[in-house]
């Protein structure tokens, strides 16, 4: 097989980003998070918590993904949330919650779960806390150029460098479903470059953007939840 030979640009952009973000085969991701509380916390044994996300089919829908993990992660903490999954909740107060019909912002849910028969509803199941989660993910820039050919008959091979940004922004309103007021807003935001890098084989350095979001805003819920105060 016939030696490739690289550019000396190309080779030290390939070395460099595998010297700063390979060392664990992930890209590298800075994620940060806020906290505004507007009213004191707490749960007593059978409160539950359901994280719901903006449903209404458009770009600014929230990943159904991201609520789950988000949902997943709760019930796992040390001092773990009883979590009720989002499509059980949407299930329980059907049709309030449908794609079709579903608040749009976090000020429309007073509208909706102030109706009689929902609030009576979501009583009966015992939820006490409602998680509205707004926001997305998304790929903010991308350079580079990867090719790859079959050489010797059949043996692909592949030369060239890849690298894109994503930047996920979420933010989660605590609604008290009790007192019937918001009690305050977490967000978090999170953004990181991944790296595809190839001499012959390609290496993706993938940079967890989303995940890192997840677990963030899932630590800070977590402890605005079961607040001591």
């Amino acid at each position: 097989m016939k030696a490739i030979q690289l550019p000396g640009t190309l080779r030290a952009l390939i070395v460099g980003a595998i010297g700063i973000c390979a060392a664990a085969l992930s890209g590298c991701v800075t994620a940060t998070v806020q906290e505004v509380r507007e009213a004191e916390t707490g749960m007593t044994e059978g409160d539950r918590v359901v994280v719901l996300g903006r449903r209404h089919k458009t770009r600014s829908e929230t990943e159904t993904d991201f609520i789950a993990c988000v949902s997943d992660q709760l019930t796992r903490k040390r001092e773990p949330v009883n979590v009720m999954s989002e499509g059980e909740f949407v299930d329980s107060v059907f049709p309030w919650f449908e794609p079709l019909v579903a608040p749009l912002e976090v000020d429309d849910l007073s509208h909706v779960i102030s109706k009689p028969l929902v609030a009576e509803r979501i009583d009966e199941i015992g939820v006490r806390y409602l998680v509205w989660i707004e926001g997305h993910t998304e790929r903010t820039a991308e350079a580079g150029r990867l090719t790859c050919n079959v050489i010797s008959g059949a043996i692909p091979a592949c030369i060239g460098f890849l690298t894109w940004d994503n930047d996920s922004n979420y933010e989660a309103s605590i609604w008290d479903v009790t007192t019937g007021i918001n009690a305050g807003r977490v967000s978090t935001e999170a953004s990181g470059t991944s790296f595809v890098p190839a001499v012959v084989v390609p290496i993706p350095i993938i940079a967890r953007v989303r995940q890192s979001a997840c677990t963030t805003l899932s630590d800070q819920l977590q402890a605005f939840l079961v607040s001591e105060s």
